[in-house]
């Protein structure tokens, strides 16, 4: 049986990355970047590194902390409650654990090195059914557009997957600006984080850039894709917390007839509703992160991946909805902050997919397999 409880340094991560994160990360900073034409707290990212986080789950070899998936986890909550305006999901989270799964590859070695020292940010996207590699003189050739690449237009190597003629995965990874690769920013809902789209237009790419092919490329990219839906559900975790603690803090000093409208018994309700999904969530996503740490098989993986995905995005977004109604008229305001965090729900319950296909995979697993027999 897998306990939930933290260790005691597990804890220390938490308190540590909670107080670092509320200094530097405050709403002020977190407006004045999604306001402006600036892509990432440059600042913040420096320090992060400085910490070591952009290597916490990677191991000394590669200058890494050598921790596990939970610590990665504990931060990544951390910087959903403080909409960290950062590129840390993007590449410690999805890049540099699939770099970490090709090693010992001299290039993945490479790029690890670099990620944890600060001297690289990567991007990934995970699905190749747009894009064509070819077989050429010298290597490979690829064309095609991946859509909605998290931080690519700020990363230095992207990892991109594509399809033989024949269908088969191959994964390559190449610098940012190689000839022919061609980035777009995209204007999004979240301006607290950088999204682009990636286009190859016949970019020509040495034997040695093909990090993983065939089944090999396919279990790399969909155990990254179920890790990757754990991380991002243990950031809506915070997105939820800190929604509860922004409805808390202003109804207990909003004052209606008298009192603080959290004296009253509806408003008590609500918040009592957010707390419970807030801590469904978090147990959900603890259980999926203690699990990933076990090493289990990708269909164990999957479904505990999907629950936490699941249950992160529904506290996530209702308690973002209710965190605004509990503010009443000015939570719809710009000068409030509210939106920041809705803005970030929404976008988030789009990333790795929305709920209903993590609901359709575990609904294909049943049937095909013996647990939909007791």
């Amino acid at each position: 049986m897998i306990s939930l409880q933290l260790k005691p340094e597990q804890q220390q991560i938490v308190e540590s990355a909670e107080a670092f994160l509320t200094k530097g990360s405050p709403m002020n900073l977190v407006r004045a970047t999604a306001n402006t034409s600036v892509e990432m707290d440059t600042h913040l990212w420096s320090e992060i590194a400085n910490l070591g986080w952009c290597g916490v789950h990677l191991p000394e070899e590669v200058g890494g902390l050598n921790l596990d998936w939970v610590s990665l986890c504990l931060l990544q909550e951390q910087m959903g409650r403080r909409l960290a305006c950062v590129p840390f999901f993007d590449s410690a989270v999805l890049s540099a654990t699939a770099f970490k799964a090709l090693l010992p590859n001299p290039h993945a070695i490479h790029w690890l090195e670099k990620i944890v020292q600060e001297k690289a940010i990567a991007a990934m996207s995970l699905s190749g059914e747009h894009a064509v590699a070819t077989a050429a003189e010298k290597g490979w050739q690829i064309s095609g557009n991946w859509p909605a690449v998290g931080s690519a237009q700020l990363a230095h190597v992207v990892l991109l997957p594509a399809r033989t003629l024949s269908g088969e995965t191959l994964l390559f990874a190449l610098p940012a600006q190689s000839p022919g690769l061609k980035i777009t920013s995209l204007n999004t809902l979240d301006k607290t984080r950088s999204v682009a789209n990636i286009q190859a237009l016949g970019v020509n790419l040495q034997t040695e850039q093909c990090l993983a092919l065939g089944p090999e490329a396919d279990a790399i990219l969909e155990r990254i894709t179920y890790l990757g839906a754990i991380g991002l559900a243990a950031e809506q975790v915070g997105v939820a917390q800190q929604c509860l603690d922004m409805a808390l803090s202003y109804v207990l000093q909003r004052q209606q007839f008298g009192k603080a409208i959290a004296s009253f018994q509806a408003i008590k309700h609500r918040c009592a509703l957010m707390l419970v999904e807030v801590e469904s969530a978090r147990s959900a996503v603890y259980g999926a992160a203690f699990l990933a740490d076990t090493q289990p098989d990708l269909s164990v993986l999957m479904l505990s991946a999907s629950q936490a995905r699941v249950t992160a995005t529904e506290a996530s977004q209702f308690c973002a909805r209710e965190n605004l109604q509990l503010h009443g008229g000015v939570g719809f305001t710009w000068e409030y902050d509210p939106h920041f965090y809705l803005r970030r729900s929404q976008a988030s319950s789009q990333r790795l997919g929305p709920v209903h296909e993590w609901l359709e995979r575990v609904a294909a697993l049943i049937e095909t397999s013996d647990l939909s027999h007791p």
